[in-house]
């Protein structure tokens, strides 16, 4: 078999040149393939990436994608919608993010997601009551006398 060393295109011993690039380049044996640093069509990456989880914003995104990246599972990140007229033109919104792994790290993906999310959920909570007791600390504040000094003896 012979190869183009441009597309990667595989062809018959009698082709000489490539029909798939401009300016047909010629064909090259799969040891010059190997030589230049080039894999053969059979060498490609063959994993299917699937979705694992969905982010809602860029900052959760990346959050995922740090978390991820991490357990080094291979990730794709493709943005899901555009903007307002995908809604208006297809009927549905999309997720604004969505990650996609191989399909062999799915499972162990989505799960590490939806721990993070868990974790997040938990961090805001606790951030939420800590700010309600901050506020009521300032308010119980702001109605206590202003003269803590002991009252005037009669």
């Amino acid at each position: 078999m012979r190869y183009c060393a441009r597309c990667g295109s595989e062809y018959q011993d009698s082709v000489v040149d490539c029909t798939d690039c401009p300016n047909h380049p010629p064909l090259v044996s799969a040891e010059e393939m190997h030589e230049r640093g080039l894999p053969l069509p059979h060498e490609l990456d063959q994993r299917r990436f699937v979705r694992a989880g969905v982010a809602d914003d860029p900052v959760t995104a990346q959050v995922f994608v740090d978390v991820l990246d991490e357990h080094r599972i291979p990730l794709i990140v493709r943005p899901g919608r555009s903007g307002v007229v995908d809604e208006l033109t297809t009927g549905n919104l999309l997720p604004w993010w969505e990650l996609l792994v191989p399909d062999t790290e799915q499972v162990r993906a989505a799960l590490l997601l939806e721990e993070e999310r868990i974790q997040t959920r938990v961090y805001a909570d606790e951030a939420a009551r800590a700010a309600e007791e901050e506020e009521l600390e300032d308010e119980r504040a702001r109605q206590a006398p202003a003269d803590n000094s002991a009252p005037p003896a009669y």
